[in-house]
């Protein structure tokens, strides 16, 4: 699928993708950053999230749902390359300003936030807010097949048909994420990014918690 189509699917498997003005926003601004490996990602995130909530009749904001998807990976992308912070932090940043510019309130402001900034930390959003649990959960099914069983076959197949993974998807997402990331691998410390450093970085040493402890200057 090339890039430009993104913007114009409007529906798949009975589920209406939003084309409000923010979500518009979202979606030219994502394509206009990630690289197309992620933006299929945030696509097929929102329609498994958006398929989960409909199902189970969870109340979400589609807006806000749809641009948590296109920006949770925001801060992977090159704008981002001299940021100290937690990649999630700088995409939950960057959700929260375009939803403000685009006069959403501050509850879906920050529920937005949070969603973003916790996605990659696993048992941490089924508790916090419903959007943050159908965006991380849907991120866990893209990425890892978690509860992919609940999708109807015809679901899993439509989702595919439009946001299609591609052959070596795999292999590829690990290393967009590996782009982002190279830079500030002090960030990765206790979530799941440690992982793909340790996998593309032959020079990478994760910080053991337990060193620091030991280290610490404390005498006992």
């Amino acid at each position: 699928m090339q890039t430009a189509s993104w913007c114009t699917v409007s529906e798949v498997a009975g589920v209406r993708i939003p084309r409000t003005p923010v979500a518009t926003a979202a979606v030219e601004s994502a394509c206009a950053t990630l690289p197309p490996i992620l933006i299929g990602h945030a696509n097929r995130v929102c329609m498994f999230a958006m398929l989960r909530a409909q199902r189970g009749g969870m109340e979400c904001d589609t807006d806000s749902l749809y641009v948590s998807a296109m920006y949770a990976n925001m801060g992977l992308s090159p704008a981002y390359s001299h940021s100290t912070m937690r990649y999630e932090i700088d995409s939950a940043d960057a959700a929260r300003h375009l939803l403000h510019h685009y006069g959403a309130n501050s509850q879906k402001q920050h529920d937005a936030w949070l969603a973003i900034a916790l996605h990659t930390s696993p048992g941490i959003p089924a508790r916090v807010t419903p959007l943050s649990d159908l965006l991380a959960a849907a991120v866990r099914t893209d990425l890892i097949g978690t509860n992919l069983h609940l999708y109807t076959e015809h679901e899993r197949a439509s989702v595919l048909a439009t946001f299609p993974r591609g052959k070596g998807y795999k292999q590829e997402v690990i290393c967009a994420f590996g782009r982002g990331l190279a830079f500030r691998p002090q960030t990765t410390v206790g979530n799941q990014c440690a992982d793909v450093l340790d996998r593309i970085d032959p020079d990478y040493r994760r910080i053991n918690f337990c060193g620091q402890i030991l280290g610490s200057p404390w005498l006992e």
